[in-house]
């Protein structure tokens, strides 16, 4: 059953998402080469704590992270590791963090040095096909619309569509109905309503959508071992439009200011 939130509720999930923002902007600051996941995780950690909030991922289904960073081909659910960062690599963070009982859960994916022109493709698709996703979630629309145009704007561009993980609700539980997925038919779906909350995280594979789970029963990666990227946002439905409760904001300046 969908939980349809209130303006409060939604002022809350706003500065939870936030935090996670924040955080990501922080780590920005620490991709390079040499650096190690499970440095990142440490720096995380103590940050979503000093904002009077709790790791979100950390505990929950047993994940033994604040962090989940996905290397190259790993797609998602990576845990932080000893490997240090190497030009070339694509790495995906995703973070989340529970503020005054609610959640916020995002991602974006860095690239490290030099990156190849068709990696940095892949990265700029899966980001228009995040923001595609979130134009189509509106009232009078369905869920299924969400995922259409995702799929539709990956494919037409040679990519792999990730089936077997999705978006989802997103409240007092991290992970709450209605699943969102990255692909679908236009009209299908449960119909999208005013204060909706939800996660949009488009999953998209440079080869094949199909993926493995890896033996620490957590990292995803490609059935192909090609290059994944993973981008997300958590929105909610005010006045029929979707708002974008999280930013990439802190990651640009960052960004910005290595360049």
């Amino acid at each position: 059953m969908i939980k349809y939130k209130t303006a409060a509720e939604i002022n809350i999930m706003r500065e939870a998402a936030q935090i996670v923002s924040r955080t990501l902007g922080l780590i920005a600051k620490h991709i390079y080469e040499g650096r190690t996941p499970i440095e990142l995780d440490r720096m995380a950690e103590e940050y979503i704590l000093s904002q009077n909030a709790k790791p979100g991922f950390k505990g929950l289904y047993g994940c033994p992270s604040t962090l989940l960073i996905s290397v190259n081909e790993q797609v998602v659910h990576g845990l932080p590791t000893k490997r240090p960062f190497q030009t070339g690599d694509i790495v995906s963070v995703d973070c989340g963090s529970i503020f005054k009982g609610y959640y916020g859960d995002h991602a974006y994916t860095f690239e490290v040095g030099e990156v190849h022109h068709e990696v940095k493709k892949l990265l700029q698709v899966t980001k228009e096909c995040l923001y595609f996703g979130i134009e189509a979630c509106k009232v009078g629309n369905r869920v299924g619309d969400i995922g259409h145009v995702i799929q539709q704007h990956a494919e037409k561009n040679g990519y792999g569509v990730v089936r077997d993980l999705v978006g989802h609700g997103l409240g007092r539980a991290l992970h709450e109905d209605p699943q969102v997925p990255n692909y679908g038919r236009r009209g299908s779906g449960k119909r999208i309503q005013n204060g909706l909350t939800i996660a949009i995280e488009p999953m998209i594979n440079m080869g094949t959508e199909k993926v493995r789970q890896l033996e620490d029963n957590w990292t995803i990666v490609t059935a192909d071992n090609l290059p994944s990227a993973h981008f997300e946002h958590n929105v909610a439905v005010i006045d029929g439009e979707a708002v974008v409760l999280s930013t990439f904001d802190y990651i640009y300046e960052v960004l910005d200011r290595k360049s």
